[in-house]
């Protein structure tokens, strides 16, 4: 199934597979979190990630709930839009020659999957509800709200000390 195709015929349609898109996504990041993890060189910026590894995976389990709350079997699409933001952390992270200034692309490489995530999240919670599927609000709230929390803790650690020992 592909966005904007014959295959997506109503709003239930363009829910599951932006859910299948946001699976897909979120299992991505899984496998690229670890070698974040590995370069990173800021102690509490490691850590974050680390620690936002665990969290992901909970995302990828809430998801397989809503899936199942939903009728649906849990399966993803490809999503280019992630692929195409963690490719480009990924030669970003390979040009660079100082690890300070490594971090720096850390982070902003991470916000750009994080903002992408918000963006998925918030949306099918607007679908959700729309659509009936009030026993899955929830679940999808709580993944937006550690999102969220996320990009605030990456943008603080950015403004305190990352891009400071970068510059």
């Amino acid at each position: 199934m592909g966005i904007f195709t014959k295959d997506i015929k109503n709003m239930e349609d363009l829910f599951l597979h932006t859910l299948q898109d946001i699976y897909y996504a979120e299992k991505q990041i899984v496998k690229a979190l670890p070698e974040m993890v590995e370069n990173a060189t800021d102690p509490q910026l490691k850590q974050g990630f680390q620690t936002h590894l665990r969290e992901t995976e909970n995302h990828v389990k809430r998801l397989e709930q809503v899936f199942q709350l939903t009728g649906n079997k849990a399966k993803g699409v490809d999503c280019p839009a992630i692929d195409g933001i963690l490719k480009e952390a990924k030669e970003v992270a390979g040009e660079v020659e100082k690890q300070p200034v490594l971090d720096a692309a850390l982070v902003a490489a991470a916000q750009a999957v994080e903002h992408y995530e918000m963006t998925r999240y918030g949306t099918l919670i607007s679908w959700a509800k729309q659509l009936g599927h009030a026993n899955v609000v929830s679940l999808l709230q709580q993944t937006l709200d550690e999102e969220k929390a996320t990009d605030k803790k990456l943008t603080s650690m950015a403004e305190s000390q990352v891009n400071r020992k970068a510059a």
